[in-house]
């Protein structure tokens, strides 16, 4: 599927994820006056109305603002990054959604809209197709969300994940780490740090880890604004395919489009997850323009497990193996070889295993760890 039309209206803000939050410019010292404000949280709760994908909370939380805003809660922010920093904390807690949240970003463009006058649609494919550009040349930077690719010693594979972008950006990258780690006989997918991003992505990766011709029904989204439930499938062009055990690693950093990869694998029984549960971000959204150079993060769905018919809002990901997030690629490295020297049935096979057991344990060997908690 072409991006300008994955990408095309309502299901832009779908796309986007809380990882984008992270990449954006921090807020400035610039002051923010009594008016201001009220403009912006005027245009926060008419966004909320019109896009939270539940109205009756969108309602609730307009309201307690509102009431905040009157009793003068808001009066000592007084700079862009105070009062955003505030509404974010208010938002978010109120809201109860740990995807809703508040940043100035004033050099932010705004999504393309389509207002149905005469241009739009030409205007809004050029725009989209700017915004691509930029979404190219950024992922580029970052190779693509991939942090780390490796081998390690008893054939097993290990790749650090950062981020999901849409498929045809970044498809022939995680095509390319596949093909790198296809000859190993286990894999440790590491998304300890990993804050999300397209479900698209999170499904062409995942295609990676089912036979060719067995198609998964992987994970629904119901979208306010066309009524629709999109499902999401894995995808027949994702290659190579992988066959031998995978470990997930988790903590709870691990956020929205990562915690579906994790929910996903382990509702269709595919991986073993390691190490903490994970955030509880569950509902993809978007960046709305408020005015005077703010900007929210909003979701516009919700995610529908096929199998759960449920989600990980709130709850989070448990994990399988539960550990602190810093012994999780330890504790599933060791569990790898211990099931590989199980059933090896090579006697200098068994014998290498036993000793890289033995250096894994005692420390002798450093592991491709570079997880940080903050």
């Amino acid at each position: 599927m072409h991006l300008r039309h994955a990408l095309t209206l309502p299901l832009l803000t779908l796309m986007a994820s809380a990882a984008a939050f992270a990449q954006m410019p921090s807020a400035s010292t610039t002051p923010v006056n009594a008016s201001e404000q009220a403009a912006v949280i005027a245009t926060l709760e008419q966004q909320l109305k019109s896009q939270y994908v539940f109205p009756d909370v969108a309602a609730s939380t307009s309201t307690a603002l509102s009431a905040k805003l009157a009793h003068g809660d808001y009066r000592d922010a007084t700079t862009t990054a105070a009062f955003a920093r505030k509404l974010s904390e208010d938002l978010s807690s109120i809201g109860n959604d740990k995807h809703l949240a508040v940043k100035f970003a004033p050099d932010l463009p705004s999504p393309p809209q389509n207002d149905g006058k005469g241009g739009s649609d030409e205007d809004a494919a050029r725009e989209m197709e700017q915004m691509v550009a930029q979404m190219r040349t950024a992922s580029a930077r970052e190779s693509y969300g991939i942090n780390r690719v490796q081998w390690l010693p008893g054939g097993v594979s290990y790749i650090d994940l950062r981020k999901f972008g849409h498929p045809e950006i970044v498809g022939a990258a995680y095509d390319g780490a596949m093909s790198l780690v296809a000859g190993t006989k286990a894999l440790v997918l590491d998304l300890r740090q990993n804050k999300g991003g397209e479900p698209d992505g999170v499904a062409y990766l995942i295609s990676h880890f089912f036979a060719v011709g067995d198609a998964r029904h992987l994970n629904d989204f119901y979208v306010r604004a066309d009524g629709d439930t999109h499902q999401f499938w894995t995808i027949p062009s994702a290659t190579p395919r992988f066959a031998g055990p995978i470990y997930v690693l988790t903590s709870r950093q691990t956020a929205s489009g990562a915690e579906e990869c994790a929910y996903d694998l382990k509702t269709q029984k595919r991986a073993t997850l390691v190490g903490e549960t994970t955030m509880g971000a569950a509902n993809p959204g978007g960046w709305m323009p408020l005015g005077h150079g703010f900007m929210a993060f909003i979701p516009v769905a919700r995610a529908i497990n096929p199998i759960t018919n449920a989600n990980w809002e709130h709850v989070g990901v448990a994990p399988d193996v539960a550990v602190p997030a810093g012994s999780a690629m330890k504790t599933a490295y060791l569990a790898i070889l211990d099931g590989l020297l199980k059933n090896s049935k090579d006697p200098d096979e068994q014998a290498g295993l036993k000793n890289i057991l033995a250096d894994v344990q005692s420390g002798k060997f450093q592991l491709p760890d570079n997880y940080s908690s903050h």
